[in-house]
């Protein structure tokens, strides 16, 4: 078979395999892409293509597997992605469960430097008393624990600052 005839073979049905690559993708390039992989794989039986009448189904077929062998390998790419970065994020968990240790250490340190009445009233509010809750049981005026609560969530800050 002479190049001639080939080349004007391919011209041919270019336009059929961009209609058959435009059910696949719309990117440009992948597209493109499958065209061309489906007339290299198509050369391989070019002696049998070029006068049979069902050449359209034969190309279609051959693009459709080039695609789904294409999504599979990326399929199998973006797991392997996947798997080490969950083993990149287990390994990252066990350096920050010791960050975390001194993060807590850091916080009960400055729970610590509070006088017993106030650890006591913060604590209440950490544990979801509701501040009329909390002013019943220590006796003292709602505004107060309101007041004391802003001052120690303040000092907290200031004192934690380094995680801020």
């Amino acid at each position: 078979m002479q190049h001639i005839e080939i080349n004007s073979f391919f011209r041919e049905k270019r336009g059929l395999l961009k209609n058959f690559a435009s059910q696949f993708t719309s990117d440009p390039e992948i597209k493109n892409d499958l065209i061309q992989d489906t007339m290299v794989n198509a050369l391989k039986s070019i002696e049998k293509l070029m006068h049979n009448p069902k050449v359209g189904s034969w190309l279609y077929v051959i693009m459709r597997n080039i695609y789904i062998n294409h999504y599979r390998k990326t399929k199998r790419t973006e797991n392997y992605h996947h798997e080490y970065a969950s083993l990149a994020m287990n390994e990252s968990t066990s350096t920050n469960a010791s960050t975390t240790k001194f993060i807590l250490d850091d916080i009960q340190k400055a729970l610590g430097q509070l006088s017993h009445e106030n650890y006591e009233i913060f604590n209440m509010f950490l544990e979801g008393f509701k501040y009329y809750e909390i002013a019943e049981y220590m006796n003292m005026p709602e505004g107060t624990i309101k007041t004391r609560i802003h001052f120690i969530r303040k000092t907290m800050k200031k004192q934690l600052s380094v995680y801020h």
